[in-house]
Order: structure tokens, then sequence, then C-alpha cells
């Protein structure tokens, strides 16, 4: 047998190296301007911390779990208030306004955004579903059917939506259309015993995702192949490439016990930013801001 063509076996590591620790229960992780931001939303708030570790509360958001952050290409940041079904904008002011209204969408609870190149931001939740949100705030449906969505990404060429589909065990794509509809659904990786929370495409078109329940963070390629995974000590719920040459992961974990157990969990604040070396940069959305959008 040929031996060269036999694909190599995952590499598995659990080195990775504390950077925050006190956190009540993190999420959505952004790589902006030189900081890894995130929403504590144990602690209400949305925080920075560099690479040295020194943090920053950003923002005291006062709003129901879950909340998650991305920005507009002008920089403005888009906050969404998860439980109220709203996108706040906040302006360069600081000024926080409606940017969109998603109760005429669903008033189920949203999720997740990824913003692409256009200003349009991909909000999911509710009952299993995606909207998406034009530059003038209107929003329409545009999926369904999603097995409690999770963590987007948006291809660097922005034509491919991934989502985490969590109770599906899996990560689907989409062909992002003209007008910012998605069509032509397909599973890009089924992931067998994985349970896919936050995600994030790096340079050779691979998607990293988190597991809570696993407690890990895995690279894939489309199709399932597993290339890599970092092992730590509790459940992993995001991950985003980033730092000054965007090749480091940023892991956001916390002990996890269960919904019944979140307000306690959160009390402790086991919440930690961990780091390891990846093997290839950031790419695609959310936009690190190390990168430079694809035009």
């Amino acid at each position: 047998m040929d031996t060269s063509l036999l694909s190599p076996k995952p590499s598995v590591s659990s080195d990775a190296r504390v950077l925050m620790r006190g956190i009540a229960m993190g999420e959505s992780p952004r790589w902006h301007q030189g900081r890894l931001w995130f929403a504590d939303w144990g602690a209400q708030q949305i925080v920075a911390v560099d690479p040295a570790g020194n943090s920053e509360v950003m923002m005291d958001t006062h709003l129901d779990l879950p909340f998650s952050i991305d920005w507009l290409p002008d920089g403005r940041l888009l906050v969404v208030a998860g439980r109220a079904s709203l996108v706040l904008r906040q302006e360069s002011d600081g000024m926080m306004v409606t940017h969109a209204d998603l109760r005429d969408v669903s008033d189920a609870g949203w999720n997740e955004i990824v913003v692409d190149r256009h200003a349009r931001a991909y909000v999911n939740g509710g009952p299993g579903i995606i909207a998406v949100v034009n530059a003038d705030g209107s929003a329409r449906q545009v999926a369904d059917n999603i097995a409690f969505p999770n963590g987007m990404a948006i291809t660097p060429d922005g034509k491919t939506l991934i989502i985490a589909e969590s109770h599906g065990k899996r990560l689907t794509a989409f062909d992002i259309d003209g007008d910012g509809g998605l069509s032509h659904r397909r599973v890009w990786a089924d992931l067998v015993d994985g349970f896919p929370d936050g995600i994030c495409i790096d340079a050779d078109g691979a998607v990293w995702y988190a597991d809570v329940p696993n407690k890990r963070c895995v690279r894939v390629r489309e199709g399932g192949e597993v290339l890599q995974t970092v092992a730590v000590d509790r459940g992993c719920f995001a991950c985003m490439l980033g730092g000054a040459d965007g090749k480091t992961l940023f892991i956001v974990a916390t002990e996890w016990r269960g919904m019944a157990q979140m307000a306690a969990v959160a009390a402790e604040r086991t919440g930690r930013i961990l780091t390891v070396l990846a093997p290839a940069a950031a790419a695609g959305f959310p936009l690190s801001t190390r990168q430079v959008a694809p035009t």
C-alpha cells in the first residue's frame, strides 16, 4: 500500500494556555482591533482582553442571555438582544439604537450573529430559523428546520454560510444568493458524536467548532474529516481565530452542569479564555480586523 496516500492521523492536544479567568459565562468571541471581545452572559457585559491578559469592560448591557456581537463594515457594533428579539447598534457617539426589530419574524428569542461584507447580518434562534437583516434594518426569514442553531460563519468569498446544528451533530452549509437569501442546503460535515456550538473558518477552508459536552474544540474539513482536537477541562462554548498573525485560536470555556445550574455556575465564575496555536490563520466572517475584507 502507498502510505503517502493516507491522511495523517488527527492531532490531539491539551496544551491550551489560560489567557483570562473569572468569567461568569462567555460567548460570541470576536477578534477586533488587537483584542478579543466577547459577551459575558452571566455578568451582562461585553468585555475585551488583550494578548497579555489585560481585560476591560466595554459595555454593561443589562441584557438577559443570550446576546451576541459583531461589527458592521463601517465599524459600528451590533448586539443581538436575544430575549427582546432586537438587534441593537452602537453609534459613533456610544448611543445604542435599534438596528432591527425581529419580532415580526419571530418573538421566540434569538442567538448568534454574523455580518457579511454587504452589511447584512444573519441572526439565528427562535424555533430553529435564520433571518437576514439588511443594512436598512429590514429583516426576513431565510431558513428553517435548524436543529438548535448555534455558531455561524461565512466563507471568504462571501458565497457560503455555515451553521452549527447542535442537536443535529452537524455543520450545515447554504449558498448565499445575490439578495441575501439562502439556498442549496447541504450537510457540510457530519460530526458523528460532536455537538457544535460556536465556529470559525481558517485560511485552509477548515472549520473549528467548540463542543460543550465533549469539552473540546475540533478542526474539521468539509466532509467531516477531523484534522485536530484541543481537549480542555470544561465545556467549550465558542472559538475564534485572531492574534497578530491570525493563528491564535481563542477558546471560550466554562464548567457546565446543565441549564438548571446555569445561575450557580455563573456565580462561581468558572469561565476562561484559553489560547492555542493554530495551523492556519483566520479567514472569512466574522471578520478579524487583521484581515482585509474580500471585495
